[in-house]
């Protein structure tokens, strides 16, 4: 009944969450994400692009947060979201919400956002192969919002104080930098993320804070596998930690 016949049924930190093998399925960066991202107990999450959930159904198991809400803007993406939340009787922890991140500032107008997460589309317009898949496009191209307008968006619906935490590739970093500052959320951590020993980093992580004062702490590299092929020490401690 909740599970469609053209989709399958991922278990991820004892969760079920749906996916469609045909379309863009959550992948390490989610987890990844999840797992840097901090919310303290009674905060208020909104994860943006959250494709099928992932970032708030782990952020769940390991925040104290009261509540999330993650906004996607594919009917269909939204919908394997919303069933994956039901599936592990969360809907009284979490809201899928189907919208355009753009539309943030409206729909919690009024509301106290204390975190923002984003696993944004990568490639900026033009960047890149385009799949023909409207999923995997959106997942991938920034066709629908910008990495500016993920910005903004956090910008205004977060409180003086409210952190925004980002994944993307590391070749994207100046760019995040110089909106960042321009919309006044603070750089204050930044991870490398290697992808194998001996290999330069390809993604990043960063936190940044509303209205904080310029001081940018560099975390050690997070390195996740081992020459063969097996998930490294710090990377499995990574993924167990609370936030």
């Amino acid at each position: 009944m909740i599970v469609h016949e053209n989709e399958r049924l991922d278990e991820l930190n004892n969760l079920k969450i749906i996916q469609n093998p045909k379309g863009f399925c959550y992948g390490t960066d989610a987890v990844i994400l999840a797992n840097f991202s901090k919310a303290m107990r009674g905060e208020v999450v909104v994860d943006f692009c959250t494709g099928t959930g992932a970032v708030p159904l782990l952020m769940v198991q390991k925040t104290k947060a009261e509540k999330f809400f993650g906004i996607e803007i594919l009917p269909e993406v939204y919908d394997m979201a919303k069933r994956s939340v039901e599936l592990n009787n969360l809907m009284d922890k979490i809201t899928i919400i189907n919208d355009n991140i753009i539309n943030a500032p409206e729909i919690f107008k009024g509301k106290t956002v204390d975190v923002v997460t984003c696993n944004p589309p990568y490639m900026n317009q033009g960047g890149g192969f385009q799949n023909g898949d409207e999923a995997i496009k959106a997942a991938r191209h920034e066709v629908f919002c910008t990495i500016e307008d993920v910005i903004l968006s956090a910008s205004k619906i977060l409180r003086f104080g409210g952190r925004l935490y980002l994944i993307h590739k590391c070749e994207r970093l100046c760019d995040i930098f110089v909106y960042m500052r321009k919309y006044n959320l603070e750089p204050k951590k930044l991870q490398y993320v290697i992808p194998k020993i001996n290999k330069a980093p390809n993604l990043v992580l960063i936190e940044g804070m509303k209205g904080a004062k310029p001081y940018l702490h560099t975390l050690p590299p997070l390195v996740i596998y081992n020459e063969d092929n097996t998930y490294t020490k710090e990377y499995l401690e990574f993924i167990c930690e609370r936030g």
